[in-house]
């Protein structure tokens, strides 16, 4: 029988042609008009449109069919399990899918279906953030915009990046290209994994790498600091006013992982004291940033509605992990950027 492929978010047509040009066994199911409406390129979750009852009796068959899904179905997360039992494979279009795979309860409720990440896949769009949040804080670009709106002129003098010390907790694909990246510009790379042994730090370009027993030692050294771990129970609030107080002070502080790593009041207070000379945020403990929270108007930091991995590009890099994993998946061979459900990752 023909492995039938349901996509579950919007793609692009040609995107949608190399899927069904992977092997003539598949049959794919592509229903844009039932699915929700990307805002943005490669927006996965789209604007909420109601179905009538007809398309939903309509999307419901089609999930009934389907045993490979091309992205989570985000308008029947709870019942997903029982909408489409015999899934045995969901293709993810985010990488840090471990919490929302927990909480929904499809590790329990669907324990013969396998869970692939997009790992990798946001690695440049997410170090290139990372490099221009650092020289946006070191070049005072930030000042410069307000002193060009108000039409001030004042001379200054920043710094560079040669030479000072970026520590990035979680030093995955991401992290191994935000190191990169960073050491083009010079700078010394100091990573913090939770599995360092047999690992060579020169081949995830670091000068140094510590285990999470060692992140004190770390964020001593982190003149500027990237964090991009899960979201897991061990690193949940891992970073608090305790490990806040021993970065250098004049540090710049960025969160590309999840808001939850963080003690938001903490990071607040150390921003508003001048401890931290900046912070460039992502991701934060609630989406989106409530328009009460004092994030929004300090002029120390940059807020990113969660899009610092977006790209115009993104869903034919998606698409190109879902091909290779489909060829693997027909042929019997382990799939690409499988998710540790007990892990989280």
């Amino acid at each position: 029988m023909s492995p039938v492929v349901l996509i579950a978010s919007y793609l692009e047509p040609e995107h949608v042609d190399r899927i069904r040009a992977v092997d003539e066994r598949l049959e794919v199911l592509y229903t844009p008009e039932l699915l929700r409406q990307p805002q943005y390129p490669a927006d996965h979750k789209g604007l909420a449109v109601p179905r009538s009852p007809e398309q939903e009796s309509r999307w419901r068959s089609l999930l009934a069919r389907a045993d490979i899904l091309f992205d989570f179905d985000l308008t029947n997360t709870s019942d997903l399990p029982a909408l489409a039992p015999n899934v045995r494979w969901v293709q993810a279009t985010s990488a840090g899918i471990g919490e929302f795979v927990r909480t929904k309860g499809y590790d329990r409720s669907m324990p013969h279906t396998v869970f692939t990440t997009a790992s990798g896949v946001h690695a440049q769009p997410l170090a290139e953030f990372c490099v221009m949040a650092m020289l946006a804080f070191h070049k005072k670009f930030l000042p410069t915009l307000r002193d060009q709106g108000r039409r001030h002129w004042q001379r200054f003098a920043g710094t560079d990046l040669r030479e000072q010390t970026l520590v990035i907790v979680g030093v995955g694909r991401v992290g191994k290209e935000v190191a990169r990246v960073a050491r083009a510009f010079g700078m010394r790379v100091v990573g913090v994994k939770r599995t360092t042994a047999g690992v060579v730090p020169a081949d995830l370009h670091l000068d140094e790498l510590y285990g999470p027993s060692d992140l004190a030692r770390a964020l001593c050294q982190a003149e500027n600091l990237v964090l991009i771990a899960p979201h897991t129970r061990e690193t949940e609030q891992m970073i608090g006013a305790t490990e806040l107080a021993l970065l250098p002070k004049g540090a710049v502080f960025i969160n590309i992982g999840r808001g939850a790593l963080v003690d938001e009041p903490a990071l607040i207070e150390a921003l508003r004291s001048g401890h931290l000379l900046g912070a460039a945020l992502d991701v934060f403990q609630q989406e989106p940033l409530p328009s009460e929270s004092p994030l929004w108007a300090m002029e120390n930091v940059i807020v990113c509605p969660h899009s610092a991995s977006t790209s115009d590009r993104e869903n034919q890099r998606i698409t190109d992990v879902f091909c290779e994993n489909l060829r693997r998946f027909l042929d019997g061979r382990p799939l690409l950027n499988r998710l540790n459900t007990e892990l989280g990752f």
